[in-house]
């Protein structure tokens, strides 16, 4: 029989699996064995990784994770890259870059859409995918967008009350659309095109994506406790790793500390892991040749190592790491502003492009009581 793990009091982000035959992920075999995961939808899940300097300014990973899923979704409509441009510059002025929960009157997210204006629910606009694609829908909607003179075409969509304010973030919006952008950048549409927007087209975008109808997944359920039917393993050592890296929910991220009280991404795993009785590598870079590969999510057990490139890293050299803890959720050191959180495993599965094993288990593994 599985122990219940008891009430932790700090902040978690708590959530739930999809159901994995939804996934649709397709597996390659990168360096050491590990799995590759070619995914649909931009980053979501942890970064990791001090500030970073992009030009003339210093971002921190959220905001960074933030900046690569906007240039993301325009990348895959096929968008040019001042359409990434204008999407950035409108995110650093309304949020700074941050998927904010709260704003002025309603008004939610990246980009400050409300709800109450018809830019979707809070749990969809909460979804950075989402709100990318309805502020693109709305500028491809402007007639003459692309040539625009700085700042109208985001003033045009937003309706702000200080419309001066976009045309200076463009160029630090432009060193972070080069950060991300890969490939050579997509014409201008044609001036015969029909408008890209709204309803049918922009769903079909996000059908593209991976994201239809994802409004609201990587939203807490419950900020204060763990759901009341989760289970450790019965597997001593994973059961010991599990165990110990939710005891350090809430825990500061800080660059390079391996605890006990405070963690980076591969810090709290080489701890929870050290403190079952086995040794791991220090460093993401490391970590993700430890043990051995796991080929598919589906086959992934408690206290596996999870890795996704994070806002430092590549899909062949992976810089975030999370523990699996079992019924759909990882526990990981996201970053210095959000410290020790639990995260989906749904959050995580199109970014995730290495699964490593580093304890093989010595009992039957338990059920949920």
């Amino acid at each position: 029989m599985s122990g219940k793990v008891g009430l932790i009091a700090a902040p978690l982000v708590l959530l739930v699996v999809l159901p994995m035959a939804l996934i649709g992920l397709t597996f390659l075999s990168v360096t050491g064995g590990a799995a590759a995961v070619l995914g649909s939808c931009a980053a979501v899940g942890g970064p990791g990784g001090p500030p970073q300097q992009i030009g003339q300014r210093h971002w921190s990973s959220a905001q960074l994770t933030n900046a690569r899923t906007i240039t993301t979704v325009v990348m895959r409509r096929e968008l040019p890259q001042h359409a990434a441009v204008l999407a950035l510059s409108t995110a650093i002025v309304e949020s700074r870059l941050r998927n904010l929960d709260h704003g002025d009157r309603d008004s939610l997210g990246l980009f400050q859409q409300r709800p109450s204006k018809n830019w979707g629910s809070p749990e969809q606009i909460l979804n950075p995918v989402y709100a990318t694609n309805e502020f693109l829908d709305h500028l491809l909607a402007l007639d003459g967008w692309y040539s625009m003179p700085p700042g109208r075409a985001q003033q045009a969509v937003q309706h702000s009350a200080y419309p001066d304010r976009y045309a200076p973030q463009e160029p630090p919006a432009r060193a972070l659309m080069r950060r991300f952008w890969t490939g050579p950048n997509n014409p201008p549409p044609s001036a015969d095109e029909p408008p890209d927007t709204g309803n049918d087209t922009g769903e079909k975008h996000r059908a593209a994506l991976g994201c239809a109808n994802r409004g609201g997944s990587d939203l807490p359920l419950d900020p204060q406790k763990i759901p009341d039917d989760f289970t450790l393993p019965d597997d001593p050592r994973r059961r010991a790793a599990v165990k110990y890296a939710l005891s350090k929910l809430g825990a500061p991220y800080v660059w390079g500390a391996k605890g006990p009280n405070a963690f980076d991404c591969s810090g709290l795993t080489q701890a929870a892991w050290a403190h079952a009785g086995v040794g791991i590598s220090a460093g993401t870079t490391n970590q993700v040749h430890d043990g051995r590969a796991v080929g598919s999510i589906a086959k992934l057990a408690p206290g596996d190592l999870v890795f996704i490139p994070g806002s430092l890293g590549s899909p062949a050299n992976p810089r975030h790491v999370g523990l699996y803890a079992g019924h759909g959720l990882i526990v990981n050191a996201y970053d210095a502003d959000t410290g020790v959180i639990l995260e989906k495993l749904s959050a995580w599965n199109d970014d995730i492009v290495a699964i490593r094993r580093v304890a093989e288990p010595t009992a039957p593994q338990g059920n949920r009581a």
